[in-house]
């Protein structure tokens, strides 16, 4: 494995679950030799890629790297326009919103929008999900060829609920209506007790890819808040596909 590798390695540790690190962690994490995860955390932080929490031996990503995902938010106009899209419909709707990016199996929050209500869904950012087994994901890999999506998934999955899809048949048949309705949804599926509602759109000039998502207490949402949710939802994806040229959204379809 390369240093450039490694170091990959050691960034997809961090998320909403895990904001620093020891070098005991990471080769709990990792299973590397603690020797070279002490040197490799090292290298990292003189490089300014990590940085030591306080004066103690913990890491955490370092300003480099914040101003790079600043660069790259501001840099891409699609997640731009979608997240000050989402903005406006969290703080109608009171729930959570975050903008979610795909990379393989997996899809994690690249913004986050808290709601406003008492019960709310907690942040995201972050946080790696089963692409499979959730609305962003789901969204997203509507997008991509039938054959595409078997190839991604030709080692089989392993459902994390009984309300996710249970097999490449199942994961199928959800991925056509999603492609039918324009939107996916998951309920108690990768994240129990949460509900969620997502739409993707695909700049065609790059093959960019954005999932707006809202997130809610299942429990505490009923059937014509979560029908409001998608309205705004489908009508604020229809204003940026106009925008980009996604033709999924060009049109919007009915829900249901």
């Amino acid at each position: 494995m390369s240093l450039l590798d490694a170091a990959a390695q050691v960034l997809r540790c961090y998320g909403a679950d895990c904001t620093d690190l020891t070098v005991t962690e990471l080769v709990t994490r990792l299973g590397m030799p603690k020797s070279n995860a002490s040197r490799l955390l090292r290298a990292m932080r003189d490089a300014g890629l990590l940085e030591n929490v306080g004066a103690s031996k913990r890491y955490r990503p370092g300003l480099l790297l914040v101003d790079a995902a600043r660069v790259y938010l501001r840099a891409s106009s699609l997640i731009a326009r979608a997240d000050a899209m989402l903005a406006r419909i969290v703080a109608d709707c009171g729930h959570t919103g975050h903008i979610a990016l795909r990379e393989g199996r997996e899809v994690t929050a690249i913004t986050d929008h808290p709601g406003t209500k008492a019960l709310r869904v907690a942040s995201s950012i972050g946080t790696l999900l089963a692409a499979f087994a959730s609305a962003t994901g789901r969204s997203l890999l509507a997008r991509l060829p039938e054959a595409e999506v078997r190839a991604l998934y030709a080692a089989g999955f392993a459902p994390p609920s009984p309300s996710a899809p249970q097999d490449m048949a199942d994961l199928l048949r959800r991925l056509e209506e999603v492609r039918r309705r324009a939107y996916a949804t998951a309920n108690d599926e990768a994240s129990r007790g949460i509900g969620a509602v997502a739409v993707a759109i695909v700049d065609p000039r790059d093959g960019q890819a954005v999932s707006l998502c809202i997130a809610y207490p299942a429990a505490t949402t009923d059937a014509a808040e979560r029908r409001s949710l998608l309205a705004a939802l489908l009508d604020g994806a229809a204003e940026i596909a106009a925008l980009v040229g996604d033709a999924t959204h060009a049109v919007r379809p009915r829900a249901g």
